[in-house]
């Protein structure tokens, strides 16, 4: 089995780096939930959590109805122009905690070991 290196999980999903011959492959975040995969980059995933807004403000009329949680599924866009995704709020909201954990995590190790150290 090949190595990585956790970003970022919760109970739905994780996120990883790819590691070959002990280094780290930063360029690309593997992405699993739901038992689908999607290797994005780091602009990708950036455009993945935008998508990931966009379908929870489009669905955010639910907030009033008493089955906002276990209603049908939602259509969630991915940044793979062919590749869309049909998940419930709960899910949608585990997958944005995971892109946007997965983000944060990121950024904050570009600036403690690039632009924050001495």
């Amino acid at each position: 089995m090949r190595e990585i290196e956790q970003i970022y999980h919760n109970n739905f999903g994780i996120a990883f780096y790819w590691k070959q011959n002990s280094q780290t492959i930063i360029d690309k975040v593997q992405l699993v939930f739901k038992e689908t995969g999607f290797y994005f980059t780091i602009s990708e995933l950036n455009q993945f959590c935008d998508l990931i807004e966009d379908s929870i403000i489009e669905n955010a009329c639910c907030e009033a109805c008493e089955m906002k949680y276990s209603c049908h599924k939602f259509l969630l866009k991915t940044p793979c122009n062919s590749i869309d995704l049909a998940v419930s709020m709960t899910e949608l909201k585990s997958i944005k905690d995971l892109v946007e954990g997965s983000l944060f995590k990121i950024e904050l190790d570009e600036y403690v070991y690039g632009v924050g150290m001495n």
